[in-house]
């Protein structure tokens, strides 16, 4: 019986236990689409179609935020604006800092695996992320 009572408590220690968030940096770059975004407030706001998408790149702990505007031939209208940022872990989660000529912001990232990156701004809006599927016509 001890055995029992040991094992569960491990199992739900081990599947409780927030994920790394060093673990999260290689699933950030690419295409993004903002699937949704929870505000401050509580009020949650749907986005079924994006005009433009977020494109990350990171290369060590230094990263770019570009906005993309995808087009139907599968290729994207771009700008030359990007935001830099700089990734580090601070209070055991993944924050990226930016600094501009005008400003400087952080934003934390919540969750970041295949299929989902979470990040929540100063303001306390959570941004819900799915990869960007290219548009098809049939």
């Amino acid at each position: 019986m001890r055995k029992t009572v040991f094992y569960l408590a491990l199992i739900s220690v081990f599947s409780c236990s927030k994920p790394h968030p060093e673990s999260f940096t290689k699933h950030i770059n690419g295409y993004w689409e903002i699937e949704r975004v929870l505000l401050s407030n509580g009020i949650e706001k749907e986005y079924t179609f994006n005009q433009s998408i977020d494109f990350f790149e990171i290369k060590d702990s230094i990263g770019i935020r570009k906005k993309v505007q995808p087009r139907l031939d599968g290729s994207f209208i771009t700008s030359n604006d990007s935001e830099v940022f700089t990734l580090k872990i601070e209070n055991d989660s993944l924050r990226m800092h930016y600094k501009t000529s005008l400003s400087g912001w952080t934003e934390t990232v919540i969750l970041a695996k295949e299929n989902q990156i979470i990040i929540k701004n100063e303001a306390g809006n959570m941004y819900f992320y799915k990869p960007y599927q290219k548009i098809t016509l049939e």
